[in-house]
């Protein structure tokens, strides 16, 4: 179908079935497929745009998208939206070109006030060192726990994303894998954390999200009450066997 595309619209890490990580060298034949067919390539960047650092995902794994869209992160927790890209597509805009497009949020002066805000703090030294630092210290604490718990666990992360798939031994790649993932297991864990005072999302399809008020303290005391919530998963899974 490479002669009827007109784009081809990927989350660069997706958010919406876990937190599933590209295979190596996938956004990359993505980029080369378009470039042969001659359709845009647009990064939906939402939920991984300023969380894998300073600026978009493309940066992180050496791809440029055409359009990048960005949301959340960019808006200090206030609604707002953003896209971007190449100079020749954007000047398709009005008032250059004959594509209008507006909103009843664009530019709201409370949104990108409260943007501005949370990217000036973003982009001071170390910000993302601590982020990341944060967050794989999460993700390995998970992963370590879980393990002496006798917890089937993978922990997936990236940046100040992370997502958790019980039941599986294996990295998930795609949909198919997170669908095979035990989700009453998640499930039994979700409540175990909620009853610590520890609130998740609460379907394993969602990303986490680690933010600059989280430090260590925070970090330590989500890690203590899933040490014990995986002791309930495990009582769980004894009971059911």
């Amino acid at each position: 179908h490479s002669t009827e595309l007109a784009a081809v619209i990927v989350e660069p890490v997706a958010g919406n079935m876990g937190c599933i990580l590209p295979r190596p060298g996938f956004l990359e034949q993505l980029r080369t497929l378009c470039n042969d067919s001659g359709a845009l390539l647009i990064f939906d960047e939402v939920m991984t745009g300023f969380r894998l650092g300073w600026g978009d995902a493309g940066q992180r794994f050496g791809v440029s998208a055409d359009l990048v869209t960005l949301g959340k992160a960019i808006g200090g927790g206030l609604p707002i939206g953003a896209f971007g890209g190449r100079r020749e597509l954007m000047a398709e805009l009005a008032p250059l070109g004959p594509v209008y497009q507006a909103g009843t949020l664009a530019g709201n002066s409370l949104s990108v006030c409260a943007g501005l805000a949370t990217l000036s703090e973003a982009r001071q030294a170390g910000f993302y060192d601590r982020l990341h630092a944060h967050t794989a210290q999460l993700a390995d604490g998970l992963r370590a726990r879980a393990r002496d718990a006798g917890v089937p666990l993978m922990v997936s992360q990236i940046g100040g994303m992370f997502g958790l798939c019980f039941g599986a031994s294996e990295t998930v790649w795609d949909m198919r894998g997170m669908q095979a993932t035990d989700e009453a297991a998640f499930r039994c864990f979700f409540h175990a954390m909620l009853r610590e005072g520890i609130y998740l999302a609460p379907g394993a399809a969602e990303a986490g999200f680690v933010s600059a008020a989280h430090g260590a303290a925070e970090i330590s005391a989500t890690l203590a009450a899933a040490e014990r919530a995986f002791t309930a998963v495990a009582a769980r899974d004894e009971e059911a066997a």
